[in-house]
């Protein structure tokens, strides 16, 4: 499954796509000051993890990107949730002060994933992540969930293995048996440094436990319930919350939503068909331009399209580094830009170069991706998207189901499908998924906004009016558009609905669209 998906690659997207940089330098502590807080809400506890919810936490002063002034924590979580004697984990916190002085409350934020960094979006783009309205209503909360960034974290090749991991180009052809051992291979591999670089973590990296650490969040910030803006994956993991404590749920806005019912299988062939949606509007207006790579109908740049990924495929471009651009490393290159119609300048030149034999612009791109910059990776956010995943999706599928869904993808997805399917990494992981996939009520719990975009590539429409209808409580807010995600994205109808909801507790017309 693609990433679904990092809601930074949007930010990046906007601003320093061709840079390669994902994450500025992060707030270093600067040494303690006294701090507003709470006393943690230790209401209906469960026996044993008194401790825990009872924290009282060491605030430190650390200094953002962003104006203002950010504040920096560490909260110590159970390893397991059902096991407090098993160990611990840490997850870092930044907490940016409420700028009107006066704070509803806290408000949790996740950017998505999984495995993204909520605690460098906020220190980097709490601006993007919430706005203004928000930023001055709430204490606003960036986290890095278990097995992300500065907490625990999942840890597996260095940079040199990553590189290789993700870029070498096996040494026969696509589809044949030789490919597929090499790349089961390279996976085995990978999976073995996760094992022995992790330090027994690996099992425990769930959506539902992630859920579970929110909520301890939620008690030792003090408050009796939880407010919360997640984007993309993080509208699983919100959702995943308002399962398990639905009498806790505060104001909870799901942006960009994840199907919790839908296999892996199908998340991923419904993503495919979205990719390709977006594909095709962005050669539509590529074509309507004055300095794109194509030219005639929408269905010949699409065509042509396919022949520059069938080109690399048998013969890679050489970038200035020394890595060999190839068709899976051009079409990650071609997602990344899909997230954000801003991006789609940038496309063009990347495929404007790779027609030229210069695969630099298209490496760019795909170092987005995968938060790579410099040479080094920036984050472990390719590490953690796979642990997550492999925990949480059930593997339990028939080779009919997959057959099924491949045929799905190349007939809707045609210039995607060719590349879209690898050698699952899930199929080698060390433990067995936990996770399930099946419709959440959240019966009890009060109303929860879900914003949908049309033409979301990563997080396809439907997706969100699914999980709009599974909740009892879901009210579905429509952005008419292009993009991953709908809110603080210039849409002043879908911007007041979100803040009119998370600030007044006014809840929108359910159906309202934007």
């Amino acid at each position: 499954m693609r990433r679904a998906a990092l809601v930074v690659a949007a930010v990046v997207a906007t601003t320093t796509m061709l840079t390669g940089c994902l994450y500025a330098a992060t707030p270093p502590e600067t040494g303690s000051r006294p701090a507003p807080s709470r006393e943690p809400d230790t209401d209906g506890v469960p026996a044993g993890f008194e401790r825990f919810y009872g924290q009282t936490l060491d605030w430190k002063t650390c200094s953002g990107t962003d104006a203002g002034s950010y504040d920096c924590t560490t909260v110590s979580a159970p390893l397991d949730w059902t096991d407090p004697s098993v160990g611990t984990i840490d997850l870092a916190l930044i907490r940016r002060a409420a700028s009107d002085g006066a704070p509803i409350g806290s408000l949790l934020t996740n950017p998505g994933g999984p495995g993204a960094s909520g605690y460098n979006l906020i220190a980097q783009s709490s601006s993007f992540a919430v706005g203004t309205a928000l930023s001055g209503a709430y204490d606003v909360i960036g986290f890095d969930p278990r097995g992300v960034g500065r907490s625990t974290a999942v840890r597996c090749f260095d940079t040199a293995g990553m590189d290789a991991y993700l870029f070498d180009i096996p040494a026969d052809p696509r589809g044949s048996q030789g490919w597929t051992g090499e790349l089961t291979a390279r996976n085995r591999d990978f999976v073995k440094a996760c094992e022995t670089n992790s330090h027994g973590i690996l099992p425990y990296i769930t959506t539902d436990n992630s859920a579970r650490d929110m909520d301890l969040l939620r008690a030792v910030l003090g408050d009796k319930k939880l407010n919360y803006l997640g984007y993309s994956y993080g509208t699983f993991l919100g959702a995943t919350y308002a399962k398990l404590f639905p009498e806790r749920v505060g104001r909870l806005v799901l942006d960009g939503a994840i199907d919790p019912s839908v296999s892996g299988l199908d998340v991923s062939a419904t993503q495919a068909i979205g990719f390709e949606s977006a594909l095709r509007a962005y050669m539509a207006d590529c074509i309507a331009g004055s300095q794109c790579p194509f030219s005639g109908s929408v269905g010949e740049g699409m065509t042509a399209l396919g022949t520059l990924l069938a080109s690399v495929d048998r013969v890679p471009l050489t970038a200035s580094d020394g890595r060999r651009l190839g068709a899976d490393s051009l079409m990650t290159a071609i997602v990344a830009s899909l997230y954000s119609k801003a991006s789609w300048s940038y496309l063009s030149r990347a495929l404007t170069d790779a027609l030229a034999g210069d695969a630099n612009t298209a490496f760019s791109l795909t170092d987005v991706y995968y938060a790579r910059s410099g040479g080094t990776y920036q984050d472990n956010s390719t590490e953690a998207f796979r642990a997550y995943n492999c925990m949480d999706y059930p593997r339990d599928l028939s080779q009919a189901d997959k057959d099924a869904a491949d045929a799905l993808v190349t007939q809707k997805a045609p210039t995607i499908a060719p590349y879209w399917q690898g050698v699952d990494v899930c199929e080698v992981w060390p433990y067995p998924p936990t996770g399930v996939r099946g419709k959440i009520a959240a019966d009890g719990a009060a109303p929860i906004i879900v914003v949908g975009t049309t033409n979301d590539p990563a997080t396809p429409y439907a997706w969100s009016v699914s999980l709009a209808e599974q909740l009892s409580s879901g009210v579905l807010v429509t952005r008419e558009g292009e993009g991953h995600t709908g809110f603080n994205k210039g849409n002043a109808c879908v911007d007041k609905a979100v803040e009119g909801y998370l600030i007044d507790g006014t809840v929108p017309q359910n159906g309202l669209s934007c």
